[in-house]
């Protein structure tokens, strides 16, 4: 970090997020309810832990036995397109949420909510998405938003 970035106490800035880890009651019956919702590459699998990628970042499911339901605690996961989440959702035998956004419970208590790329701020290094085999772009409102921040391209 040069120094015209450091903060003036030294602290060390937020830069992302490398992963998110979750808990689930079965690691194999969670990779098969999220892969009736998502595409994804399966990282690693051991005993009690998997991890899906996500290009430069990846979940990390961890098998536990204590039951929970997040109410507001949430993550949200970012998607090429969203149209047909929620039929995919219902069928996998998550419940849909009611609100502004497409949120869902897994079957574990895990609150998700699915966002789609081009209408967000978030945003993959082009490199990173060449290797995932995606071309995506960002709706006005998302490259308005980036170009407020000077981060537009």
């Amino acid at each position: 970090m040069s120094e015209t970035q450091k903060s003036d106490d030294g602290k060390p800035r937020l830069v992302g997020i490398n992963h998110i880890a979750i808990e689930v009651g079965d690691i194999d019956q969670a990779l098969d309810f999220y892969g009736k919702i998502f595409e994804f590459k399966l990282r690693a699998k051991r005993v009690g832990n998997a991890f899906i990628e996500l290009g430069d970042q990846f979940i990390n499911m961890m098998q536990v036995t204590e039951p929970h339901e997040d109410r507001r605690r949430h993550f949200g996961l970012v998607v090429d397109d969203r149209s047909n989440v929620r039929a995919r959702v219902e069928a996998a035998g998550g419940k849909l949420l009611p609100g502004p956004f497409l949120d869902f419970l897994d079957p574990w208590g895990n609150r998700v909510e699915v966002v789609e790329y081009a209408n967000i701020q978030f945003t993959k290094a082009p490199h990173v998405l060449r290797a995932m085999g995606l071309d995506l772009d960002k709706n006005e409102s998302a490259q308005r938003e980036l170009a407020e921040k000077g981060m537009a391209p």
